[in-house]
């Protein structure tokens, strides 16, 4: 989900600075943002970049992205930091909302002219620094996940659905919350804002995001029936589309720029 909204939101093409080495003997390749050879290119972070938005930029896949660069299990990346980006492979797995599933082994010895494969990334030899598991994290209190939410006059954002919380917001595990509603019911919009993409997932899942006012965007995932269209302006309250017969539940997040935050205080 985080990397579909991420690449739903980055439609507007963002502007990339990209320093490459010294050229090598391997033919060049079709596209100048893909690198088949075993010399990496060097990106630099963009404003508004994830690992995910410049992973699909070079072909690549974010986690063969992060073992290059040695990043967390979240990717965080930074402005200005320089990525290595690693040989793209002749076809590209493409970026699903599903977790990321790693891979073991090394690639095949391939014939002449039947590409390169992936060579060792750095961090094969060494280790990414263990995290610190004894810090102490104050744990939130559990919502009611039975009880119908309803949203008061004086709060920031109103709920998409009248429906039940059937799962809570986890940060790195569940970026935003689940409520559940009868099929049919209608999807609504949860501040005043305009429609920023409309979009599907591999498994044609629609996802509708919604830019707001200082740098805030909502993202509902799993409608059905979407009654807007991209850069329409919404009110808060206005349907924008309904709860799907399978799957009767929406996902929905707050984002503050690309990161995630608990929905929650926004809604009470």
């Amino acid at each position: 989900i985080t990397s579909i909204a991420g690449n739903a939101i980055d439609t507007a093409a963002p502007q990339v600075e990209t320093e490459t080495l010294a050229p090598t003997t391997t033919a060049a390749s079709d596209s100048s943002k893909v690198q088949i050879g075993h010399e990496p290119v060097r990106h630099k972070v963009e404003r508004g970049e994830t690992a995910f938005t410049i992973a699909r930029l070079y072909n690549v896949t974010p986690r063969a992205l992060a073992d290059w660069n040695g990043l967390g299990n979240e990717f965080t990346i930074r402005e200005n930091q320089i990525l290595l980006i690693p040989p793209a492979q002749p076809a590209a797995p493409t970026v699903s909302t599903r977790p990321i599933a790693r891979t073991t082994g090394a690639a095949a010895t391939t014939a002449p002219g039947q590409g390169s494969p992936t060579p060792t990334p750095p961090s094969a030899s060494k280790a990414l620094p263990k995290e610190d598991t004894k810090k102490t994290v104050a744990k939130p209190a559990s919502p009611d996940l039975g009880k119908t939410q309803t949203t008061a006059a004086s709060s920031k954002m109103g709920y998409p659905v009248d429906g039940k919380l059937i799962r809570a917001y986890s940060k790195g595990k569940n970026n935003g919350i689940d409520l559940s509603a009868s099929a049919g019911s209608p999807v609504k919009a949860a501040a005043n804002g305009t429609v920023a993409a409309i979009t599907t997932d591999a498994d044609n899942v629609k996802i509708i995001v919604i830019r707001h006012p200082e740098n805030i965007m909502t993202v509902y995932y799993n409608v059905d029936n979407v009654v807007v269209a991209k850069g329409t302006a919404v009110k808060r309250g206005q349907k924008i589309a309904v709860i799907p017969s399978k799957d009767t539940y929406v996902h929905f997040e707050v984002r503050k720029g690309f990161e995630s935050v608990d929905p929650m205080p926004y809604l009470k």
